[in-house]
């Protein structure tokens, strides 16, 4: 009686002995799946910032949603493309060139990678001075520039109709491009409305601000210079 109650009381032991190794090696093998699988996820890629610095045209003034404007239609087209960039909208309707130069360092406390400045359509349709609406535009893409010395910058050309007089428009026009061949950090999109500019069916009744359907192709206008910065 004593022989069999010893041998089962071995058996018991050698049991839970077996028992005991295989849970630590089922815990070894769970911890080790768990550090694979860990050091296997890729790290997540902060995304990259792009500000459309403006007035009423980057602000989508007029349509009922402002991401139908050209800016959010940027957004969309990065999305698309599953591009890992963040468009930030920083347009303000009726902003002049002076007005964007005292906001801007505010603005400029967030890191950003690619800046688009739209501004001087107010300065030009209000006749102000033109030494003035220059020398602000420099001024910003000076600031930016110090502030974030990577950051690609792009100038927006704006127009505007003769009734300052032909010799105002031209020298405004001019503006622009002689900016973008001062600067080597700068890159211009001629004319921002190209293509919308003047066309009744694509202005709100103003005669001033895009439709939707006028922002689609002000996109395409943007893209076709902000493709090959990205």
């Amino acid at each position: 009686m004593t022989n069999r109650f010893l041998i089962v009381f071995q058996l018991l032991i050698l049991q839970v002995f077996l028992f005991s190794c295989n849970s630590e090696k089922k815990e070894e093998t769970a911890g080790k799946t768990d550090s694979t699988t860990i050091a296997s996820k890729p790290p997540v890629a902060k995304k990259k910032t792009i500000v459309f610095f403006g007035n009423s045209l980057t602000a989508g003034y007029g349509l009922d949603d402002p991401t139908q404007g050209f800016a959010g239609l940027i957004q969309k087209r990065l999305d698309s493309l599953k591009m890992n960039y963040k468009v930030i909208n920083a347009g303000v309707s009726g902003e002049t060139t002076a007005g964007g130069n005292s906001r801007i360092d505010w603005l400029l406390k967030q890191p950003l990678d690619i800046f688009i400045l739209e501004l001087g359509g107010n300065d030009g349709l209000r006749g102000l001075p033109l030494s003035e609406t220059r020398k602000n535009l420099q001024t910003m893409i000076d600031k930016v520039h110090t502030k974030y010395p990577d950051a690609k910058i792009v100038l927006a050309g704006m127009q505007i109709p003769p009734n300052m007089g032909q010799k105002y428009t031209s020298e405004f026009r001019t503006i622009y491009t002689d900016l973008a061949k001062k600067n080597s950090n700068v890159t211009l999109i001629p004319f921002l409305l190209e293509g919308v500019g003047g066309e009744p069916k694509l202005n709100l009744p103003d005669g001033i601000h895009p439709t939707a359907e006028g922002h689609k192709i002000v996109a395409e206008n943007v893209w076709a210079v902000l493709k090959g910065l990205l």
